[in-house]
């Protein structure tokens, strides 16, 4: 194999690392030399002696020594470290025993699992964590909840009165109105607020009809469920007060929705012909009483002069009967006067044929 220049005298030097014989006092005993390890001393006879710093030691030496010396395997080390631990001490007291409280907010504080006090708003100072923790609670966010379809879950179905089922949507707005009953009195408020307000809709539902639930009933059952509720929620001392109770749905089931709508239009369409019998009969009533306040005015008078008031009844009733049909006016005198018989002739016979003639019998 052909070597290059300098190939042969690379290798007859023992490597990159220098030859055996260097690291071993030229004694050809052992590998090439680690580079890591000090260079052997040169004052003592062959090489040999103890041994120098590694250069990784050097190099940990030089990194102490630009940092001033402040590690802590340092004599000056060991002098920075109370100023260390003073420094994450009031960083600690600081961050866990100063605490900002919004307007709308309070701050329960408890000490080592038990309640301590409450801070108001501002800046409030507690013992450090684990000792003291503070837990801010927003009293005057409105919060909602919605249960039923209204709250895009399953149906809730509920059992009226006239034992029939509706469907129910609805939701409850409350807030806090004790912060420490409310942070430790209830495990879970939410979930005890849900059970709640599904219990008392249920209570109140059992009282009223379907159609009272479904339509003009609804303002009276909201009132019913939330003070139904915030006597529950008192009684478990849990902090919160119902502002509102809202149906937002109110359906028959899914299975006879349809019925229903064909049921509730004919009762509308029953409903609407009754009121207009109603309205008729108002009618012809008022006009009878006022027939009858005439005729008792009339009688009045007829009381008081009779005889005048029985010729103007008889004058009255004469000229409605006349006033349509054909009269002949003959004085009394010696004035004889024309009488047109042709003509009242004539008019009696188109009178005659006007009048329908009687059918024929006899099966011909």
């Amino acid at each position: 194999m052909t070597q290059r220049p300098g190939q042969a005298s690379a290798m007859s030097e023992g490597g990159p690392w220098g030859s055996r014989d260097e690291d071993n006092g030229g004694k050809g005993e052992g590998g090439p030399r680690n580079p890591w390890n000090p260079p052997p001393r040169g004052d003592e006879p062959g090489g040999r002696g103890p041994r120098g710093p590694s250069a990784i030691d050097e190099l940990l030496r030089r990194a102490r020594d630009s940092f001033g010396g402040g590690l802590p395997n340092g004599p000056r080390g060991r002098a920075l470290w109370p100023f260390i631990a003073g420094a994450v001490v009031l960083i600690w007291i600081g961050t866990t025993s100063f605490h900002r409280i919004g307007p709308q907010e309070r701050g329960v504080v408890s000490l080592l699992g038990s309640y301590s006090k409450t801070l108001e708003p501002g800046i409030g100072i507690t013992l450090p964590a684990p000792f003291e923790s503070v837990t801010v609670v927003d009293i005057e966010e409105i919060r909602t909840i919605d249960l039923g379809s209204a709250g895009n879950e399953a149906e809730k179905l509920v059992l009226t009165a006239d034992q029939n089922i509706i469907n129910l949507g609805y939701s409850v707005r409350w807030n806090i109105s004790d912060p420490t009953q409310y942070a430790f009195q209830i495990a879970d408020p939410d979930a005890t607020l849900n059970e709640v307000a599904e219990s008392a809709m249920r209570a109140v539902i059992a009282t009223v009809s379907l159609t009272d639930a479904m339509g003009a009933g609804r303002n009276a059952i909201e009132s019913q469920v939330q003070e139904r509720m915030q006597n529950i929620l008192n009684t478990y001392r849990a902090g919160i007060r119902i502002q509102g109770v809202a149906i937002k749905q109110a359906d028959p089931p899914d299975q006879v929705n349809d019925a229903f709508k064909e049921v509730t239009a004919a009762q509308q369409a029953a409903e609407t012909y009754i009121n207009q019998a109603q309205a008729y009969a108002q009618q012809l009533s008022a006009q009878s009483q006022g027939e009858a306040a005439a005729f008792d005015a009339v009688y009045e008078q007829y009381r008081l002069a009779p005889d005048v008031t029985r010729r103007r009844m008889y004058y009255e009733t004469m000229e409605k009967v006349l006033s349509g049909v054909n009269k002949t006016i003959v004085e009394t005198g010696n004035v004889t006067p024309y009488l047109p018989l042709p003509a009242v002739r004539a008019n009696r016979t188109t009178t005659v044929e006007a009048q329908p003639q009687p059918r024929q019998g006899g099966g011909q």
